[in-house]
Formats: C-alpha cells, sequence, structure tokens
C-alpha cells in the first residue's frame, strides 16, 4: 500500500510537470492591481513601488477584474475606458484611499462632444474617488463634458466624485452646452444598471444642457446621494425626445430612481440665458421614474415632471417624500408648457412632499405660478397628503387651461398667514380666496384642510420636519407603500401601524 501511494504522488507530480491542471485551478483567472502616479513611468510594471504615469496607460493594461488605483496629483489627460469588464470581474478606476487625484482639462483640446472622462459601449466599469474639473472652450457649437457614457454600456458605477469648471463658455446664440455628468444611450442596446451615486457637481456652465443627464435608451437607473450647487441650468434631468436616439421607441430614459439629493443655488439668472427657467429635478419626456427623499432648495424651480415635447408626454412617475423650498417659482410643476406643447404629464403621482416658502418671483406671464403648477395636458394625476406651506402672497394650487382631466387633488394641509389663494383653469386669476369656494370649483381637496399651522420644526432655518403635535401627523391617506414609498425623508418607515402623515415626515 504504501508503494502504491508513492506511485500516485510520482503521477500526479508528472501529470503538474506537464501542464495538466489541478481542480483547484479550473476557471481561476489572477487579477492584477495597477498603481499610477504622477511621480511614475509608463515604462515601469505600475506597482506600488513602481507606479505607472497615466491612467489611459494602466486602462490599457486592465483587463477583466483588475483595479486601477490612482494616487493624488493632477493628471492633464482625457481618459477613457478601452475595454469592459463582466459580471463577477469588473473593472475599477479609483483613488487611492485618503487621496485625491486630479483629472484636469486644463489647456486640452475640445472638438465637437467631448469628455474629460469617456465611458463609450463598455461594461461592467466603477469609477470612484476624483475630481474631474477645469475642462473649459470657447468654441461654439462645441459641447463640454466632465464625465460622458454612451453606447450601449451597462453595470456602471460613477461614485463620490468632484465635478466642477466644466465650462461652455460662449453666447446662448453659438449652442452654449455641456454637462458634468451626462448618461446617453444612443443605441438600439439599453444601457441598464447605472449608478450614479456620492458626487458632488457644482460652478459648471452648461448653457441649454444639465449637470447631470440621464437621456435615451437608458432602462434601469438610480441618482442616490449626490449634492449639486452654482449652476446656471437644470440640476438633474432624465429626459425623452431629443435626439438622442434615432429609434423613437428607445428615446426616453425610463424605469429610474432619483433619491436622497440635495441641490441648491441653481439659478438661470446667473448665465447668459437669464431668468428664473431652471428646475432642480426635472423628468421631462421620461417614463416610470420616482423622485423621493430629496432636498431642493434655493432653486429657480423645484421639482418638475414636465414635457417639452408633444410625442413624449412625462407618464408613471411618482414625485414623494421630498422637501422643497424657498425656489423662485414654482414649488412643483406638471404638464407641458404654456402655448408651445402637448405632451403633458399623465398618471403620476405627486404625494407626501413639504413644500415651503416658493414663488419669490412672478412667472414669465406676470403670474404666481404656484405651489404645485398644473399647465398644459395633465390627465389622471394623484396630489395628495402634502404640507403646503406658503408665502403670504402666494397661490397654493395653480391649474392655468382647461386642458386634461381626471387629476384628483385631496387630503393635503394648506397653510399660510396671508391670504389663501388658489387659481383654476386661468393664467392670472382671479384667485379663489375661500377654501369652501375652492372645494366647489376645482371638484377636489375635500379631505383637505386649510388654515392650521403644520408645526414645522422651524420655518426660521428652515427645518421642515413636523413636531409630534402637528395636526400633519398621522392624518394623511394610505395609498400603498408602493405609491408613498416605505420610508420618508429620513430613511425611516413612512406607514406606520396604517398610518401616514402629509409631508415628507413620519414622526416616530
Amino acid at each position: 500500500m504504501k508503494n502504491m501511494n508513492i506511485f500516485l504522488i510520482a503521477l500526479l507530480m508528472a501529470a503538474c510537470s506537464k501542464g495538466v491542471p489541478s481542480p483547484a485551478d479550473n476557471n481561476v483567472q489572477s487579477t492584477h492591481t495597477y498603481y499610477v502616479s504622477p511621480a511614475g513611468n509608463d515604462a515601469n510594471a505600475g506597482t506600488l513601488k513602481a507606479p505607472l504615469r497615466g491612467i489611459n496607460t494602466a486602462l490599457g493594461k486592465a483587463i477583466a477584474g483588475d483595479t486601477v488605483i490612482v494616487r493624488k496629483g493632477i493628471y492633464y489627460e482625457k481618459v477613457a475606458f478601452p475595454k469592459s469588464g463582466r459580471l463577477d470581474k469588473v473593472i475599477t478606476l479609483k483613488a487611492y484611499t485618503g487621496e485625491i487625484p486630479v483629472i484636469d482639462g486644463t489647456g486640452l483640446s475640445i472638438t465637437g462632444k467631448e469628455a474629460l472622462v469617456t465611458i463609450s459601449s463598455v461594461s461592467y466599469i466603477t469609477f470612484e474617488g476624483f475630481d474631474v474639473c477645469n475642462y473649459k472652450s470657447s468654441t461654439p457649437w462645441a459641447n463640454v463634458n466632465g464625465i460622458w457614457a454612451n453606447g450601449s454600456s451597462s453595470n456602471l458605477i460613477i461614485r463620490n466624485n468632484r465635478i466642477y469648471n466644466i465650462e461652455h463658455n460662449v453666447a446662448p446664440a453659438d449652442g452654449r452646452s455641456g454637462h458634468g455628468i451626462e448618461i446617453i444611450g444612443n443605441t438600439t442596446i439599453a444601457m441598464k444598471n447605472i449608478l450614479v451615486e456620492g458626487n458632488e457637481i457644482h460652478d459648471c456652465n452648461t448653457g441649454y444642457s444639465e449637470n447631470l443627464t440621464i437621456n435615451g435608451y437608458v432602462d434601469g437607473f438610480t441618482i442616490r446621494g449626490n449634492k449639486i450647487y452654482n449652476a446656471e441650468n437644470i440640476g438633474i434631468d432624465a429626459a425623452g425626445g431629443y435626439a438622442a436616439n434615432t429609434t423613437p421607441a428607445f428615446n426616453y430614459a425610463r424605469n429610474g430612481l432619483i433619491t436622497g439629493n440635495e441641490l441648491y443655488n441653481i439659478d438661470m439668472s446667473t448665465g447668459p440665458l437669464g431668468g428664473h427657467g431652471a428646475i432642480g429635478i426635472y423628468v421631462d419626456g421620461a417614463r416610470n421614474i420616482i423622485i423621493e427623499k430629496n432636498n431642493v432648495h434655493e432653486v429657480d424651480r423645484g421639482i418638475g415632471i414636465v414635457s417639452e415635447n408633444d410625442a413624449f408626454p412625462t407618464n408613471d412617475c411618482i414625485v414623494r417624500n421630498n422637501f422643497v423650498s424657498n425656489s423662485w417659482r414654482a414649488g412643483i410643476y406638471m404638464g407641458g408648457y404654456l402655448n408651445y406643447t402637448s405632451g403633458g404629464t399623465s398618471n403620476c403621482y405627486v404625494v407626501n412632499n413639504t413644500l415651503y416658502y416658493n414663488n419669490k418671483e412672478l412667472g414669465a406671464f406676470g403670474e404666481i405660478e404656484g405651489e404645485i403648477r398644473l399647465t398644459e395636458q395633465c390627465f389622471n394625476n394623484v396630489i395628495k397628503n402634502n404640507i403646503i406651506y406658503a408665502r403670504p402672497v402666494d397661490v397654493f394650487v395653480h391649474k392655468y387651461t382647461s386642458t386634461g382631466s381626471g387629476n384628483v387633488i385631496d387630503n393635503n394641509l394648506y397653510f399660510t398667514t396671508g391670504t389663501p389663494q388658489w387659481i383654476w383653469n386661468s393664467t392670472n386669476g382671479p384667485a379663489i380666496t375661500d377654501f369652501s369656494a375652492w372645494k366647489t370649483t376645482s371638484v377636489n381637496d375635500a379631505s383637505s384642510v386649510y388654515g392650521i399651522d403644520p408645526l414645522l420644526v422651524s420655518s426660521t432655518l428652515p427645518d421642515l420636519h413636523i413636531q409630534s403635535t402637528s395636526p400633519a401627523n398621522n392624518t394623511g391617506v394610505v395609498i400603498s407603500a408602493d405609491v408613498n414609498g416605505q420610508t420618508d425623508i429620513d430613511g425611516r418607515p413612512r406607514i406606520i401601524n396604517n398610518k401616514i402623515s402629509k409631508g415628507a415626515h413620519q414622526p416616530q
């Protein structure tokens, strides 16, 4: 028996010497980590002690499962991912722990549409922890982008980056346009499983475009925990109908979640477009989008589920559990553009939001836009469980035209220290100042209340949470967890013992 064991061992050693894999070696592929540093050299091996110099050099070496780690410093290069990872082996480009590398566009050329970081028709990619900045052009009709993902890319994570000073510095007539981050599905293959999380976008000159855009055939995305501020146009935009995709059925974003973001100081008057027309979070011609648990303040308009294109209505969206305050114009905006488009807004829910002191400036027609604004072609929408705390001179709900039907407005709490105002089927009034007359005229709000202070924690900061003694506490109507949401703006249970509060906050 002993001799037999020796014989078997000899056979195994012989097999190994001929390159026959052992069972433990099956399906095993080694992965590599490549390091990049301003002090490196592209002839190096890419180890921590012998790093590479170029980010693109390292990405050129990386294959599925590999990681490129970049040390602090400034990198003057336009970065592009040349290869895909795969389900179990993502290609990761990230910052060295505790350091912030900078991808800087100073002095780099821009021809047509370009970006400092491009992810084009590659999948299973993570990009994390960088500053992406100082990419500027004064060339008419260029399109300047910080991060641009397109084509058939899927399974992307863009996380914890800072994007700033992305600028197209031309007049509007010369096509002023750019994006901090743009995700655009421009092929017949859907972009899926897109996560844009924890990024900070600020001080970008985007002209007619937006700071964070999802457009075209993007089917399944999450925009979570980002901060966007000091912007001259729209903060976050999920769009459709803008020739992003040549196939109409694919030409709109769908099935997305926009949650836990903060947007402020979004002011079109700071740029050459002028006025106060920008929207903090905007769904324009997209479908099946949830906008929840965001804090939108000091912007031109708060949240819009609107359509600028006749053939691309905004449908089947939910706006819930958000704080919207101190907008120049409307807090929440629905419908097609007045006297301009007929796409409209249909089958959407606006529930459990807290709106406070919006409408600091009159609208384009000399009107008060309203805390909640409905323009053209609003069909079968539900507006319930909202706290609407208006300025002394303000309009709670403003429906501009007789177009649309089937809209339900109810179970809201209205409060102002001034004269109450509602407007129904008119651009400029006259306003309805009696709550009973409003209910009769609109045939809505039978179960809503007016004139009772919602007892916000603080209206001077403002802190839009409600006190436990608030009349809004547990006086809302439960529609369903799918509509009202599982959690409130703070991530705590939204429905407790089958009760729900009005507004975005659920006291525990």
